[in-house]
């Protein structure tokens, strides 16, 4: 048994002295990987989430700092722009209330009666919103719908009054009546009142927003209010246009009165603002092909007169004073010179009056004006020029008038109005006169030396197949593209030509000048 036992603790030792070295070395090796694993992993871990932390708390601080910093700024701004207070006298403000009781009495009575034609009326108000009391004009039918209407955009009114002299000082016609709204504006007016209109606004709700726009224009505000006042009365929003005399084109009126037969007010409001910067861009680009040439021009002239009136006359001394012989083309210089310094105050008196007696015939009187038109027509370069313009507005204005269902006599008296042409002023009343006999459109266009060939076979094509208004537009864009192409054409071929004009006039100056110098160098060597 003991030999049994011993034999048991000989293997038990043996194994353990076998297996021990292996089990040390699987230590070692674990405890290396835990090593390791805490130096390149653990430690970096813990590292990073201390930088992140403080990281994090500096973030924090700074944008905790920077909120209040620009809340002190936002409200440190904010308190820099004060209400403004309006006080008044307590007599001021007995006169009123005054006033405002004759004005009660006088509604009841005559101040309800509607005449036929609209009047203009001085009112006087306090704003409840501020307290600001103010007077204004706008034009209506009786004191009781001016008294309703005020009431209603939030006014207290104290008077209401009329007279003949404020029906002249601002009727349509009167210097201080509505003036015609621009080209920019009106684009600007139309893009606005289609987005409020998109946005699910009243038309009168987005009317009184573009009055509030304006503030500062008396005479908008003032059409825009009589707008309001017309649409509270029930009017259509083409009369209330139409009711502001000439502020508004006779075009789009006409543009909108069919859009109120169609309901497409706002497809046909947007519709006319890209034609209207269409337009504007054509205006544009014409203008800029004639403002450098202009400018060119006159530099020219201004060059050529200094030179004439302040560095000849100094060689035309020397030339005296040392006898020089002088050719007849230096002698006809000197006299040029002579007579533009004795006289260039008469000369631009004469030039002056000149170009005003042009423009108001040009303005006034029918017949200089078309026979100047047609002069102008006439000169190459330039006829193409005013041809491309007219017609590329003519049939756009005619593709839109058709496209909007307005009816064809409508349409070429509207288009007879948007030009001052008179040949095409001609060519479309004569358009109407076909439309009364039933002819067709194109008989008008027929061999006119003012309708390049393209433009009236594309009108007999549109008549012939029934696509009129698509035809009008593909010409309009044709002439639009042939506009743009020859005015820049135009800016590249002017400017090597005045060049060229204002080298050889100054350089023909000059030649004269010097050509007796030469002589006198001669005499003296």
């Amino acid at each position: 048994m003991d030999t049994v036992n011993n034999e048991m603790k000989k293997n038990n030792s043996f194994i353990q002295t076998l297996i021990l070295p292996f089990y040390t070395i699987l230590n070692i090796i674990v405890f290396a990987l835990k090593g390791f694993k805490a130096l390149f992993y653990d430690l970096w871990i813990i590292i990073f989430n201390s930088l992140s932390y403080r990281l994090d708390r500096i973030y924090q601080t700074t944008k905790e700092t920077s909120l209040n910093e620009n809340d002190d700024i936002y409200e440190r701004t904010k308190k820099m722009k004060k209400k403004k207070v309006y006080h008044y006298s307590d007599k001021t403000l007995a006169n009123l209330e005054k006033k405002k009781a004759e004005l009660l009495e006088d509604l009841q009575k005559a101040g309800a009666t509607r005449s036929k034609e609209p009047h203009i009326y001085l009112f006087k108000v306090k704003d409840t919103r501020n307290g600001r009391i103010f007077t204004g004009t706008m034009p209506g039918f009786s004191k009781l719908d001016i008294n309703s209407f005020l009431l209603n955009e939030g006014y207290e009114v104290y008077s209401i009054t009329t007279n003949s002299w404020l029906d002249m000082l601002y009727h349509k016609t009167s210097f201080f009546g509505n003036r015609r709204m621009n080209t920019k504006d009106l684009i600007f007016w139309l893009t606005q009142l289609a987005t409020y209109l998109k946005a699910g606004l009243t038309l009168n709700d987005s009317i009184k927003i573009l009055t509030g726009q304006i503030k500062g224009d008396s005479s908008r505000e003032r059409a825009f209010q009589s707008i309001s006042y017309e649409l509270t009365l029930g009017e259509p929003f083409s009369v209330a246009l139409e009711k502001q005399g000439d502020m508004f084109p006779a075009l789009l009126i006409n543009m909108i009165k069919a859009a109120e037969a169609s309901g497409t007010l706002i497809e046909t409001l947007e519709d006319m603002a890209n034609y209207y910067t269409e337009v504007n861009t054509t205006k544009k680009e014409m203008i800029s092909a004639m403002t450098y040439p202009a400018i060119i021009t006159v530099f020219a002239l201004g060059v050529v007169i200094f030179i004439l009136i302040y560095v000849v006359p100094k060689f035309t001394k020397i030339y005296d004073n040392f006898g020089a012989e002088i050719n007849g083309f230096t002698q006809f210089i000197i006299d040029a010179s002579q007579f533009l310094k004795n006289n260039i105050v008469l000369i631009l008196l004469i030039i002056f009056l000149i170009v005003l007696v042009i423009i108001i015939l040009y303005r006034s009187v029918k017949l200089f004006r078309t026979y100047f038109q047609v002069l102008l027509m006439h000169i190459p370069i330039v006829k193409d020029v005013i041809i491309y313009k007219e017609l590329t507005i003519f049939s756009k204005t005619f593709a839109s008038l058709l496209k909007n269902n307005v009816f064809i006599t409508e349409s070429v008296g509207i288009l007879s109005k948007i030009t001052n042409n008179e040949i095409y002023k001609a060519i479309l009343y004569r358009t109407i006169n076909n439309i009364i006999k039933g002819e067709k459109i194109s008989e008008a266009f027929a061999d006119h030396w003012a309708v390049p060939d393209v433009a009236y076979f594309m009108i007999v094509t549109g008549e012939s197949t029934g696509r009129l208004a698509e035809m009008m537009q593909k010409v309009s864009e044709y002439y639009q593209e042939m506009h743009r192409s020859i005015v820049n054409n135009l800016k590249a071929f002017i400017e090597p030509i005045m060049i060229s004009f204002l080298a050889v006039v100054v350089g023909g100056i000059i030649i004269a000048v010097i050509v007796p110098m030469f002589n006198i160098y001669s005499m003296i060597k």
